[in-house]
């Protein structure tokens, strides 16, 4: 299995959250959600279609294999815990979106995991998901996965 950089991490959390957003995913969709070209998003989901992370049907649309949902699925939830976190301890919401967004792709799954059983005994901050019309865009380098 290939490892991956921030950008195709960030490339799979944008098809897992678009696919819940508008149903069937595009290139287009990936590069307009992340506001990077299409040219290095296509590059980049060709090499995680490669990977095993993604296929692609005759029509363009994308749909992420077992391994590319797990992988996104704990990448969003990095990235949902951190900023809910940072948000309770009184960082504005668009700068603990952008920060979450560095953090996600930096902590070590074990880390991740310690945090969490440490935090748990503390009051929860509320739940949050990006809003539907959220402007997230991880500021990851652009390229390639």
């Amino acid at each position: 299995m290939m490892e991956l950089r921030a950008s195709g991490e960030d490339y799979l959390e944008a098809v897992l959250i678009m696919g819940h957003r508008i149903g069937q995913v595009r290139a287009i969709d990936v590069a307009q959600y992340l506001g990077y070209a299409k040219t290095s998003v296509s590059h980049g989901l060709r090499l995680l279609r490669e990977g095993g992370f993604l296929t692609r049907d005759q029509d363009g649309f994308l749909y992420l294999t077992d391994i590319g949902r797990e992988t996104a699925e704990k990448i969003y939830a990095k990235h949902r815990f951190f900023t809910q976190w940072l948000i309770k301890a009184g960082v504005s919401p668009d700068t603990a979106e952008k920060d979450a967004c560095r953090m996600e792709h930096a902590v070590s799954e074990e880390s991740f995991r310690k945090l969490m059983e440490a935090l748990e005994h503390i009051q929860p901050p509320p739940n949050y998901d990006a809003p539907e019309n959220s402007e997230k865009k991880c500021e990851s380098a652009n390229g390639s996965s």
